[in-house]
């Protein structure tokens, strides 16, 4: 259950990638309890749809629609906040595209946006709202990561490698921001019910449970009040602790069960062979 009483120092949230799944749910959660809500995606007609449901309750709610794998833009949205609401106390680094491509296929261009959504735009953001946070005494900042950062599935490795380098980033934070005010938290969604299932170039092979955008957004909310610095969502399956055992002790037994599940074809593979003796690089 979303608690309903805000707590002190969160009075505005920015929350990106809000235009649906956890994005959303987390910008009514904060709403809900009292903050002013900045929503940021690329689809402004649904931001626009959110925005409706905030202000009842967050009249000083807006949204600002573009791309955040441009950095401009991407700092534009700290800035705007600032200026329009005085302060930002909570930044949740949500906004993600999928990149689910089998790798042969995949290009340097490609593998760069994925990278410039999926790590940069929470650099940027976080960047440009660090100083905002020490200048009001404090703040939060969550960057939303992916078990996928833990446990590598197949035709996952620009997302992966994208939220990696997120949770490099958040840890460094932690030492870098100490005594600053400033809380860093790290949670990592495991298969969560949203769209980004049905994107990518690749059918996806996982047939389990998938869990409600409101667990993650509760976890958001959780790691912000009570300053936990890594959560994974959800925190008690089965599968996920299997499969972080599994990379810990056996990893060569991960390995096998991931390729098991969802492997690289023979006949992709000599496709790949084929394009490669033609002097062609990946994803031409």
């Amino acid at each position: 259950m979303l608690r309903a009483v805000a707590s002190a120092g969160e009075r505005v949230a920015i929350v990106t990638g809000a235009s649906s799944g956890i994005g959303r749910a987390t910008a009514l959660a904060y709403a809900r309890r009292g903050a002013d809500v900045v929503v940021v995606a690329r689809r402004a007609e649904l931001l626009a749809a959110l925005v409706d449901e905030l202000r009842p309750v967050a009249p000083r709610s807006f949204f600002l629609a573009g791309d955040l794998g441009e950095r401009t833009f991407a700092e534009r949205i700290v800035d705007e906040t600032a200026a329009r609401l005085g302060r930002v106390d909570v930044l949740v680094n949500n906004a993600a595209i999928p990149a689910r491509k089998l790798l042969y296929k995949t290009s340097a261009a490609e593998a760069e946006a994925a990278l410039r959504v999926n790590f940069l735009s929470c650099v940027w953001t976080s960047f440009a709202a660090i100083p905002v946070m020490l200048r009001q005494g404090g703040g939060a900042i969550v960057n939303v990561s992916s078990f996928a950062s833990k446990v590598v599935p197949t035709h996952e490795t620009l997302y992966a490698a994208a939220k990696c380098a997120m949770n490099g980033f958040s840890e460094g934070l932690w030492n870098d921001l100490r005594g600053s005010g400033i809380h860093v938290a790290l949670v990592h969604p495991g298969p969560i019910d949203t769209e980004i299932w049905a994107k990518g170039d690749q059918p996806n092979r996982f047939h389990g449970k998938k869990y409600s955008v409101e667990l993650v957004a509760d976890a958001i909310l959780d790691a912000v009040d009570r300053r936990r610095h890594e959560i994974v969502v959800p925190r008690r399956n089965p599968s996920l602790v299997v499969a972080r055992f599994l990379r810990l002790v056996l990893p060569g037994v991960l390995r096998m069960g991931i390729a098991r599940m969802d492997a690289v074809t023979a006949e992709e593979l000599a496709e790949a062979r084929a394009s490669a003796r033609a002097g062609r690089r990946l994803g031409e």
